[in-house]
């Protein structure tokens, strides 16, 4: 969560495809109505000792999700908030997500909170699970979770997705008074109306979280929220939440990413989308329509944001190690796809054509390709790429 407000506009990164048609109620991206299984709930201890519940859904490779506010395996599994995103993820993946210290099956009551506890709680789980390496998915403060986890472990990451994600909380020392003031309010408000039968003090944040929302949505949303944690450690995870800082790890990242956020996204700006974006080298940043911070499938971008997510988890394993190296070496995103070309023995002339850019400007990335991998010859870079793992995928679209 971030109830603030960012300074200027930062440069904008790379962008994804053109917007797609508006989805309708009970249009299909991958997810075919099929019921993935309920999550498999195990156990791990945290470098801590505190007990994690983690739960795993789905076939095929795995894809690790990072928690957001208030989870709980079991519950959020069938809630029509959530339902649809986590069957969407399971639809092509072995989804691995986990309850959050404090909330759902995990312990609830835990002492430390705060971005290092909660990377050493990913770092537990995914260890217990036996995975080597995999997809990172985070939404909002799960995406600073996988930010803080990607850059200590670049080798076990091989692709990164943030989703209304932030750099800085209102807390963090770079907000308004106005913006600290009001994390602070709702932060009493949770303390004082959490628990109560009556729903109109949760509803207050699951509306910030769904603006555009039906109300039936907003209701299911503040009863997950009442079940998942009790009142202190609601409050205290909405002030911890509101103090993450990853400005100076953020740039630490080394796998490939893609940041995508809502223009109107009512409880994070989408300038921390964007400044998110900037500060990660060579992420692609997809802007969505709409206001609802948890999208919805009656919303319109909601068939964008998974064509945007699923086409870029789907890349070989290959193109991410590629991506890596190529960053090892310096390379920009367009010389390391020019580079992976040449390793496939694509002239010049193919190059421009597959890139849609100027014959000039690949001999230009070619020039500089040469000084950055420190050889003279088109033959020495070919052979430096495929070392480097560039070209091993024939299938990929080019």
């Amino acid at each position: 969560m971030n109830r603030g407000k960012t300074g200027g506009s930062p440069k904008l990164p790379h962008t994804g495809s053109p917007q797609s048609k508006p989805a309708s109620p009970g249009t299909v991206v991958r997810f075919d109505g099929g019921q993935p299984s309920l999550p498999r709930v195990r156990f791990c201890r945290s470098a801590d000792g505190a007990r994690i519940a983690y739960g795993m859904s789905g076939t095929g490779p795995p894809l690790v999700a990072a928690p957001t506010w208030l989870t709980h395996l079991e519950l959020d599994w069938e809630n029509p908030v959530w339902s649809r995103w986590f069957k969407e993820l399971a639809s092509t993946h072995k989804l691995v997500r986990y309850d959050l210290r404090g909330c759902g099956l995990s312990d609830r009551h835990v002492g430390t909170l705060g971005l290092d506890a909660w990377v050493r709680d990913l770092e537990a789980v995914v260890d217990a699970a036996r995975l080597d390496r995999f997809p990172l998915f985070g939404l909002c403060q799960g995406g600073a979770i996988a930010t803080a986890f990607a850059a200590r472990h670049p080798d076990r990451v091989t692709r990164l997705v943030l989703y209304g994600s932030y750099v800085q909380g209102a807390l963090a020392g770079h907000q308004s008074a106005e913006m600290v003031d009001e994390v602070r309010a709702l932060a009493t408000l949770i303390g004082s109306g959490w628990g109560r039968p009556a729903p109109a003090y949760r509803e207050i944040f699951a509306r910030l979280l769904l603006p555009d929302g039906p109300a039936e949505l907003v209701t299911s949303l503040a009863d997950l929220e009442r079940r998942s944690a009790a009142a202190q450690m609601a409050q205290r995870l909405w002030l911890s939440f509101h103090q993450i800082d990853i400005e100076e790890v953020a740039p630490q990242v080394r796998v490939p990413t893609l940041v995508l956020h809502c223009r109107g996204d009512n409880m994070v700006p989408f300038t921390e989308g964007r400044r998110l974006a900037t500060l990660i080298p060579d992420a692609q940043f997809v802007a969505l329509d709409g206001r609802n911070h948890i999208l919805q499938e009656q919303d319109a971008a909601w068939i964008r944001l998974w064509q945007e997510v699923h086409a870029f988890l789907e890349q070989p394993p290959e193109a991410a190690v590629a991506h890596t190296r190529g960053q090892s070496f310096g390379l920009t995103r367009r010389e390391i796809e020019v580079l992976d070309l040449i390793a496939r023995g694509r002239s010049n002339a193919e190059i421009a054509s597959a890139l849609s850019i100027a014959p000039k400007t690949v001999r230009n990335h070619v020039t500089n390709l040469f000084g950055k991998l420190g050889v003279s010859h088109r033959a020495e870079a070919v052979v430096r790429a495929l070392e480097a793992g560039f070209g091993a995928a024939p299938g990929r679209r080019s």
